[in-house]
């Protein structure tokens, strides 16, 4: 019970102060405290209270020394207290909380002075193993309480030296200096964690740490983990976190590599041992591809017939003959669904042993292949159609600026470009949109400048390989139709609204079209696409590439080989899903690495006038292609400057950030 001159402890910041009490109303007491400043206090806040009362009407300096020698005192006895053996005398006992009292008279003995009884529970305050106190009483705590707390305080250690050396060596590494595990024991583990804390962020299971180590270094600012880790020589400068971020595979295992080290390049006589393989060595096949190209899918050859019509062959490289739907390459590929090209390189659906290997129709080496042998009329009607196993071997490799030179002086070429028009014609009259847009080719230097060059992709080359693959892949998915097989039909309903038509569109009508088009649909059997002009559709003239094209080929093949249906009508519709679910995957990769390039190119144009088209206006924004990178962007109208769709204009570029995805134009 408080009195007037009654001394009381209390907490304040964690720190025991003692106080003589003025005044007791009840429920508050007027106190002066040993830092000689009066206050008013609730009495539940009072820790300990004196039996002794003292003396109130004395000077101010006279309490302030009282007071500060009590507390010295009660500082100095709380340091001698053994808590530890007054733990174990009192775990002998049957009770687990006793008076405050009880427990220090088993170390000072009985007659406890005020200082005594105050100096144990300032040291039971401060334990963190043997005691608590709570309600008036201190609790003892078990064996196995004292052996979880200490366990915690010494993680809590260890945790606070990894945050003192962590800091300092993340700001080592923030100055340029490197830093090896010798050095910093721990710097393998925290880049680990500081990784996947800037992939994940609070979803990182060490995010915690992560923010109190940063916090710690002063490294705060939105990318100082992504520059710590390239500067650790953990990443890359332009490193593709959006890959990361995903679970798309980017190696192959060391069990699927030795499935890939078992298959070996076969000879013309091993091949031709199939008697349902036609050996085409003979004729003069070429590809025709990018310079860079080394996974060669796909080959043509053509000959004029006696009867005036022309045989065109389209040889894909037959895959399945390598490959059964039971291999672990068959479940990589399906997993992955498709090759993904990046300006620094490619992940490819196969390893690279094979996609430029024995799969790739290299020239001047034997391979097997799918051949579709399509006989078309001089007008290039399919008069008809074949699918047969072969053996080829390519004779020339062209590519693509060499045929836009040659293909008024060479034959074949002559002869496939002329029918090439008629087809495309042909799909147009059909309701076919050409919706040709150029490629951007982004590359990048040593130095890891980007730069962008716009490829047109209606040149003669391009638009003669697209028009026979489309050819092709027609023939593929009529022949499945006629077989009532099922297969993976690519189609797509007609344009939510068709702005466009015929051969000779502007790029700004075409940009306009792109944003009509219906979603397309990958199903089991087939519909129309009206996007092509055909009604089936489906895709097998790229099995390095693309897992959809590897099972329609397997299927194909296995048909032709007169062994029936390979793939059920369940097993293509969970193929349908899977292609679906891994390709949305793979075309966010690519499609997020593609702008963070374009925007990478772009930081180096800040400050410039840049031409635009304009694509379309409304009454809140006017959208704009940039025509150098055909990047898309949204301003809003300026009435000081009226524009229409199809104006070509000069918008001002303030900031560009790859890291921070943002764009920042204005008129």
């Amino acid at each position: 019970m408080t009195t007037p001159g009654s001394i009381v402890e209390y907490l304040d910041s964690g720190r025991f102060l003692c106080a003589l009490v003025l005044q007791d109303s009840g429920s508050r007491l007027r106190l002066f405290n040993q830092n000689g400043r009066e206050l008013n206090l609730p009495a539940a806040r009072v820790v300990t209270v004196s039996k002794k009362k003292h003396p109130v009407e004395i000077s101010r300096e006279s309490r302030i020394e009282m007071l500060q020698g009590m507390a010295e005192k009660r500082t100095q006895l709380t340091e001698q207290i053994p808590l530890s053996d007054i733990w174990e005398l009192a775990s002998e006992e049957d009770q687990s909380a006793f008076p405050p009292d009880f427990l220090a008279e088993l170390y000072f003995g009985g007659d406890l002075t005020d200082d005594q009884s105050a100096a144990f529970l300032r040291a039971v305050f401060s334990d963190r193993f043997f005691f608590k106190y709570k309600n008036s009483k201190v609790t003892v705590h078990t064996p196995d309480q004292v052996e979880q707390l200490k366990h915690q305080v010494q993680k809590e250690k260890e945790k606070q030296e990894i945050l003192n050396t962590g800091a300092h060596n993340l700001q080592l590494l923030a100055s340029g200096e490197a830093i090896d595990s010798q050095q910093w024991p721990d710097r393998n583990r925290i880049l680990s964690w500081l990784e996947n804390f800037v992939l994940s962020g609070n979803d990182a299971q060490e995010a915690d740490m992560v923010r109190q180590l940063l916090k710690k270094a002063e490294l705060n600012r939105p990318h100082d983990g992504f520059h710590l880790l390239v500067k650790a020589g953990v990443w890359q400068p332009d490193e593709n976190i959006h890959l990361l971020r995903t679970d798309q595979p980017t190696e192959f295992s060391k069990e699927l590599m030795k499935e890939v080290l078992a298959i070996s390049e076969p000879t013309a006589e091993q091949l031709l041992t199939d008697p349902k393989r036609k050996d085409f060595r003979h004729l003069d096949i070429f590809t025709i591809d990018g310079a860079a190209t080394r996974d060669f899918d796909d080959a043509l050859h053509v000959e004029v017939l006696d009867d005036g019509n022309i045989l065109v062959g389209i040889h894909i490289s037959d895959v399945s003959h390598f490959i059964s739907d039971k291999d672990k390459l068959f479940a990589e590929a399906m997993e992955r669904s498709t090759s993904l090209y990046f300006p620094e390189g490619q992940i490819p659906m196969v390893p690279r042993e094979l996609s430029q290997g024995v799969f790739s129709l290299i020239k001047g080496k034997v391979r097997p292949a799918i051949s579709f042998l399509v006989t078309l009329s001089p007008e290039a009607e399919i008069v008809r159609s074949k699918i047969v196993a072969s053996v080829i071997e390519v004779k020339r490799r062209l590519i693509y600026s060499e045929v836009d030179q040659t293909i008024t002086q060479d034959k074949d070429l002559q002869i496939l470009n002329g029918l090439r028009k008629k087809l495309r014609l042909q799909r147009v009259e059909r309701g076919a949109l050409l919706l040709t847009f150029p490629d951007v080719n982004i590359f990048v230097n040593n130095q890891g400048e980007a730069t962008v060059h716009l490829t047109p992709q209606d040149s003669p080359s391009r638009n003669l390989i697209s028009e026979f693959m489309i050819l092709a892949n027609g023939v593929a998915a009529d022949y499945l139709t006629a077989q009532e097989a099922p297969g993976l039909f690519r189609s797509q309903p007609p344009p939510r609204k068709r702005l466009i038509s015929g051969v000779n569109n502007s790029l700004q009508d075409i940009a306009c079209q792109r944003r009509f088009l219906s979603r397309g649909e990958l199903t089991v059997h087939p519909k129309p696409h009206s996007g092509l002009g055909l009604n089936s559709y489906t895709t097998v003239t790229s099995p390095i590439r693309r897992f959809l094209d590897m099972v329609i080929q397997m299927q194909i093949s296995n048909m032709i080989h007169g062994k029936g249906i390979l793939f059920s009508a369940d097993a293509c519709k969970n193929f349908a899903g899977t292609i679906q679910q891994k390709l949305g995957r793979a075309n966010t990769v690519r499609q997020q690495r593609h702008r963070y390039w374009i925007l990478r190119y772009l930081e180096s144009q800040v400050d410039k006038m840049l031409s635009a088209l304009v694509v379309s206006h409304g009454p809140k924004r006017v959208n704009l292609l940039l025509l150098d990178c055909l990047f898309d962007i949204d301003l809003p109208p300026n009435p000081a400057f009226p524009v229409e769709p199809g104006d070509t204009v000069k918008v001002h570029l303030i900031r560009a950030s790859a890291l921070d995805n943002t764009l920042r134009v204005e008129w």
